[in-house]
């Protein structure tokens, strides 16, 4: 009966180093499950730093960016009111020059007629009508609307002139750049003009000149052979002019 007591003994102090011995294992493994949590919780901590400092930098760049979009719009609407401010001085400008160039035209119509011959039987020069502005203003105001993109005032300018002052030394001019006037838009009108100047104006410097544009008109109808013939009378006739070495080129184009 000792015995047995003795093996109970044993069996009772075996089974407490069991106990203590799981005991310790499992609070071996919540520690490693603690300090892992804890390492997990310290990684998700620095990427949560991280992706915070992102978003601080994306949206200070946010707001450097409107700023510079409030500006650019302030800048835009300036130069847009500059804009439309100096386009309504030059529909300003161009509406008085146009209504002055009505109130000239009323007045040369408005003139009395001129005798048709002149002791002598010559024809006398077109007196100016009493108010229109001189031949050299008329010239000067047609080449300005020219040059401002305003044609249809311009030759209006010009007619005046060789219709009051037929026989100035500017004429010639005036009707070469009659046909500058009417350009691409109105070919015929153009050439018309231009054939006035070398038929009329023989000795005019602007003579060559008129032959090359009167060449280009009939190279864009398609009519080369007309053409080559205006270009060949720039070269037998003016071979020291300016427009010579342009006829040149179109009479021996380079490959």
């Amino acid at each position: 009966m000792k015995h047995a007591v003795s093996l109970s003994a044993v069996a009772v102090v075996l089974s407490g180093c069991a106990l203590k011995g799981d005991v310790r294992r499992v609070e071996r493994q919540l520690q490693a499950m603690q300090e892992e949590s804890a390492r997990t919780d310290s990684a998700r901590a620095f990427d949560l730093a991280r992706l915070a400092d992102l978003l601080d930098a994306i949206g200070d760049s946010l707001t450097g960016h409107q700023r510079s979009l409030t500006v650019l719009r302030g800048e835009l609407r300036s130069d847009v009111t500059d804009i439309t401010r100096q386009l309504v001085q030059i529909q300003e400008l161009t509406g008085q020059s146009q209504q002055r160039l009505s109130e000239l035209r009323a007045q040369l119509e408005q003139r009395p007629a001129v005798p048709l011959t002149a002791a002598g039987g010559e024809q006398p020069a077109a007196a100016p009508a009493e108010g229109l502005p001189g031949p050299n203003q008329l010239f000067a105001l047609g080449l300005e609307q020219l040059r401002r993109g305003s044609p249809q005032a311009a030759r209006m300018a010009f007619e005046q002139l060789v219709a009051s002052y037929p026989d100035h030394e500017r004429v010639a001019d005036t009707w070469y750049f009659i046909g500058e006037s009417w350009g691409t838009a109105a070919p015929d009108s153009a050439a018309a003009a231009y054939e006035r100047v070398v038929q009329q104006h023989t000795t005019s410097p602007r003579v060559p000149g008129a032959l090359y544009k009167l060449g280009l008109l009939a190279e864009r109808r398609g009519d080369r052979d007309a053409a080559r013939v205006y270009y060949q009378r720039v070269l037998a006739d003016y071979p020291r002019s300016e427009e010579a070495a342009l006829a040149r080129e179109k009479l021996n184009p380079s490959p």
